[in-house]
């Protein structure tokens, strides 16, 4: 397994170099916050890949940089996401509770902004060039917030798989590779499971 410095190169190359595709996905996810926020229709299966999307995007740039565990765990994670997406119902989203809205647009503008990898001489620049879509910490929190906002698109299932992703990544970002801020999606990973596990009605959730 490779060094933890050699971990956090190879993810700040990725945040570099792939600058252009991490200014098109918070480009992507200001489309999808706008429409959620207007109140679009969308059903649960479209939501679900709208979601799934960017990890798709993490992988692909994960196996190009040469990282393939990255590259493995986030096609099979995105594998298993659809899965569980075809059998979602074709029901309107609904939003959440103000509680679950407000804590999953915290974790989506942690999402949108992170603040690491990225080389800038000014903090403007986290703004729209954040490695979004490109890394999995902040892609993760990004989705898990979105997936709060949206009540966990009413699937125990879903929330449950990315919440261990993102309890995963946020663990292993803040204890293996020393990037503290991985807490915050560790925290959100937490919510996002207790949400699956607590916050939604028992009946007719279980099996999906």
């Amino acid at each position: 397994m490779p060094s933890p410095e050699d971990i956090v190169r190879g993810l700040a190359q990725v945040s570099n170099d792939w600058k252009v595709l991490a200014i098109l996905w918070h480009g992507y996810f200001a489309v999808v916050l706008v429409a959620i926020s207007l109140g679009a229709r969308l059903s649960q299966r479209v939501a679900g890949i709208v979601l799934i999307l960017p990890l798709v995007s993490v992988s692909a740039v994960a196996w190009v940089a040469g990282n393939p565990f990255n590259g493995a765990v986030f096609v099979l994670g995105a594998m298993a996401l659809l899965f569980v997406t075809a059998g979602l119902p074709r029901n309107t989203i609904t939003l959440g509770s103000k509680p679950w809205i407000a804590t999953g647009s915290l974790l989506a503008v942690f999402g949108w902004c992170y603040p690491h990898f990225v080389e800038s001489g000014s903090y403007v620049e986290y703004l729209y060039a954040a490695p979004l879509g490109l890394v999995p910490c902040p892609t993760l929190s990004m989705l898990a917030g979105v997936t709060m906002i949206l009540r966990g698109l009413e699937s125990v299932r879903w929330s449950l798989v990315l919440g261990i992703l993102g309890l995963f990544y946020g663990v292993f970002g803040a204890l293996h590779l020393g990037v503290t801020i991985d807490w915050i999606l560790s925290a959100g990973a937490l919510g996002l499971l207790a949400l699956a596990l607590f916050g939604m009605g028992r009946a007719g959730q279980a099996g999906r």
